[in-house]
């Protein structure tokens, strides 16, 4: 087998913990990801979001196994034909090739269900791993903007990566 994407279940809050709760995987998502995270983040995270239909929101596995997670986020008004591409992997999967799979998939899912023409990651410029998955998932660099992110007090380089329908 390989990887697959699934709903969320409440009984994935204890694996979701256990892996997205690591200072190295938070440090490259929003701070709406937190840190330290928690068993109550995680029965939080899946009850907001295993309603969706159509899912938007999905568990990566391998073999069966949860090795991370991955979503769409819809944009809303004159942007309502993009969605942003939100990903994260386990530290024991990465460097893999895994998560490109993963996206790969989303990929797919987000332009046969939603109405949207563009899928779009935000890469931090001390990040260029992050930049090699999404370009093996087949995105291209649309742009870079010089200091327009701050983390943990750092200020970073943002780059747009893209898929079209």
């Amino acid at each position: 087998m390989s990887v697959q994407i699934r709903k969320w279940k409440k009984d994935d809050a204890p694996r979701l913990a256990e892996l997205a709760n690591n200072i190295k995987i938070a440090k490259y998502l929003t701070n709406r990801f937190p840190h330290p995270y928690t068993l109550e983040n995680a029965h939080s995270f899946i009850e907001m979001f295993m309603k969706d239909e159509p899912a938007r929101f999905f568990v990566i596995t391998l073999n069966g196994e949860i090795i991370g997670g991955t979503g769409i986020h819809l944009q809303e008004d004159i942007f309502i034909n993009n969605a942003e591409l939100g990903y994260w992997i386990g530290e024991p999967y990465w460097g893999n090739g895994y998560m490109s799979e993963a996206i790969k998939l989303i990929s797919d899912h987000a332009f046969k269900t939603f109405p949207v023409t563009r899928l779009f990651g935000r890469v931090y410029g001390n990040n260029p791993k992050s930049m090699k998955v999404l370009e093996k998932a087949g995105f291209i660099l649309e742009a870079k903007f010089d200091k327009t992110l701050i983390k943990n007090g750092e200020i970073l380089d943002e780059y747009i990566y893209a898929k079209r329908k």
